[in-house]
């Protein structure tokens, strides 16, 4: 039965196969024989197609041979010689044209071609190691908070780029004359030395408003591995005439204002022990200092200081012991004095990340012409209210303030002849207050005080003749001072600051009705700017508030001097490294100022020189 089926299966196939490749081989015979004619230009040709060329239209028993494929012929006439191109519609049972049929593709068994896909039946699995963890000995860190920056190692410095060393040079307008050198030994961690020198005069539009300042001095300090040892010497020499007169009256023709000069000749010893960043470390530091002094009219001062402290660190804890002697004689022409101050302070301070405590007594000794014995408070505590942005600080304490010609000199120096001696007694100074920054770059410090004063020091008018020179009085009993001062300060940049001060003072005064000379407000500003590498600028403004000048007998009464504000600029320029020139600008506002009494500020000038760095 098998054998039956196979084999009419293998007649089909060969039916199949053999029938269509005799009509096709029967259908190439059929060709023309007749000679074709010239030919034409052949028109447009279809798209390319299956294409059987045959000389003579297909007989009827060829046609049903292809059966259906037959049926759907389409014929393509191309002309291929001479013939009329209209012979075919003509005469469609005579052809001369080679005439080609394109007829649709229908495939056969035979031209299939079977595609064999068995199941992969092999069972593959992969291989899969086993896992092992190890746990990892690390600290988290919290990324939520921002990392502290590791301090950078500053890069060495070039010794040729190191120029400390200068000398300047100048004039102005009002008879100025300028100079001044500093000088080094240059680049030693362990030992510096060097001097320097100042020269500075001018003369006003007054009759003899002169004055002069000349300055020179040397320096040194070593650095061993346990301690510091510095020195100075200096001297200085001013000179002014007392040019002030009273305006009230005419000036005299033979009119001659007495010439003043101040000389001082001082020195400075100090060695201390270098900071150690070490536990429960002790310190400390020896001073001595003194200086000689006089003036043009036979007064002298010569004062030593011998002052140290001993500290000794025990965790947040410090406990130490400063004192000082001040020694210091006085003579004038009417009086020779012995005035000395025996000061020592004990203290504990204690301090840690949020507070600061310093804890102590002040115990003066007052001996010499006069002898007193006092016990002050010397306390002082700091808290931070806003961590490294705000802090809180209260102070107490009391002092002797030494009365000093030189620092009246310093002061006021239209001074007169045999300045009364005097010290006076700062009782109980408290103050509070604020400091810190409030933002980078911005910082501040504000705070109220109030002063309980003893035999407070006045500078008043002292007439002789027609020339104003300055004594000075003491209001006895105990004074008060209450205030505001407030200080700020803004470097956003190294090339960028801008600072000042304010300060509000309303005084009590115990015998005198007023605080002569002593103005009840001030305010001091000024910048710095460095453009560029080679510009810089600089300004400066004080405005100070009216006061009230008298003379010692109330003879002249009482005058109220006004406020004023004198700004002052200068502007400094780099042509290299080494040369610069330097110009400078006081009182831009031209304003008729006046300090003390009878003596007017100079008015606007302007000077400037050139410089050299080496």
């Amino acid at each position: 039965m098998k054998f039956k089926y196979t084999y009419t299966l293998l007649t089909l196939i060969m039916v199949l196969y053999f029938v269509p490749a005799i009509a096709q081989t029967k259908q190439n015979t059929k060709k023309a024989t007749t000679k074709p004619q010239a030919k034409k230009p052949a028109p447009k040709k279809a798209p390319a197609k299956q294409v059987v060329k045959t000389t003579t239209a297909p007989s009827k028993t060829e046609a049903q041979n292809l059966g259906d494929a037959a049926s759907r012929v389409i014929r393509d006439t191309v002309k291929k010689g001479g013939t009329n191109a209209n012979a075919l519609d003509k005469n469609p049972g005579s052809l001369s044209e080679e005439i080609v049929v394109t007829t649709a593709y229908k495939p056969v068994l035979a031209d299939a071609v079977k595609i064999r896909r068995n199941p992969e039946l092999e069972d593959k699995i992969p291989f899969k190691a086993p896992l092992t963890y190890t746990a990892l000995d690390k600290r988290l860190d919290k990324n939520e908070e921002i990392k502290q920056l590791n301090a950078m190692k500053m890069p060495a410095e070039k010794d040729s780029a190191l120029m400390p060393d200068y000398i300047k040079a100048g004039l102005g307008n009002l008879k100025t004359t300028y100079g001044e050198a500093y000088i080094t030994n240059g680049r030693d961690e362990a030992l510096q030395t060097g001097g320097y020198i100042k020269h500075f005069a001018q003369a006003g539009t007054l009759y003899k408003q002169n004055e002069s300042k000349d300055a020179i001095g040397v320096f040194g300090k070593s650095i061993t591995d346990n301690n510091a040892l510095s020195g100075r010497i200096d001297y200085s020499y001013n000179t002014n005439y007392f040019y002030g007169y009273n305006t009230s009256v005419p000036i005299p023709l033979n009119f001659n204002p007495g010439k003043q000069h101040f000389s001082t000749l001082g020195a400075e010893g100090e060695i201390a022990k270098n900071y150690k960043d070490v536990e429960n470390d002790f310190t400390y530091a020896l001073k001595l200092k003194g200086y000689t002094f006089s003036d043009a009219y036979h007064a002298k001062e010569n004062n030593v200081v011998l002052s140290g402290f001993l500290n000794q660190t025990i965790k947040q804890f410090y406990a130490g012991v400063s004192a000082s002697a001040d020694l210091s004689t006085q003579n004038d022409s009417l009086y020779s004095y012995n005035n000395s101050i025996l000061r020592v302070n004990p203290y504990l301070k204690f301090q840690g990340n949020n507070y600061k405590i310093d804890a102590g007594i002040s115990l003066v000794d007052e001996f010499g012409f006069t002898s007193k014995f006092y016990i002050f408070p010397a306390a002082k505590a700091e808290l931070q209210v806003i961590p490294k942005y705000v802090r809180l600080f209260v102070e107490a304490k009391g002092d002797v303030n030494k009365t000093s010609i030189r620092d009246f000199s310093l002061l006021n120096p239209f001074i007169g002849q045999n300045i009364a001696i005097k010290n006076s007694v700062d009782k109980l100074d408290i103050s509070a207050g604020l400091k810190g920054t409030l933002a980078p770059g911005l910082s501040f410090k504000a705070d109220i005080f109030r002063n309980s004063i003893g035999n407070m020091p006045l500078f008043v008018s002292n007439f002789t003749s027609t020339v104003n020179k300055f004594a000075v009085i003491y209001d006895g009993g105990s004074s008060r001072v209450n205030g505001l001062n407030g200080e700020l300060d803004f470097k956003p940049a190294d090339d960028l600051d801008i600072f000042g001060r304010v300060e509000f003072k309303n005084y009590q005064m115990a015998t005198e009705t007023q605080a002569w000379n002593l103005p009840k407000f001030k305010l001091t500003a000024g910048t710095a700017i460095q453009i560029t590498d080679k510009i810089k600028i600089t300004g400066s403004l004080l405005f100070r508030g009216a006061t009230y000048s008298r003379d010692v007998d109330l003879s002249k009464g009482v005058v109220n001097i006004s406020s004023f504000a004198d700004l002052s600029g200068g502007v400094e320029y780099r042509i290299n490294k080494r040369i610069f020139i330097f110009g400078k600008v006081n009182n831009i506002l031209n304003t008729n100022n006046q300090t003390w009494l009878y003596y007017p500020d100079y008015g606007f000038n302007i000077f400037g020189g050139a410089g050299f760095s080496f």
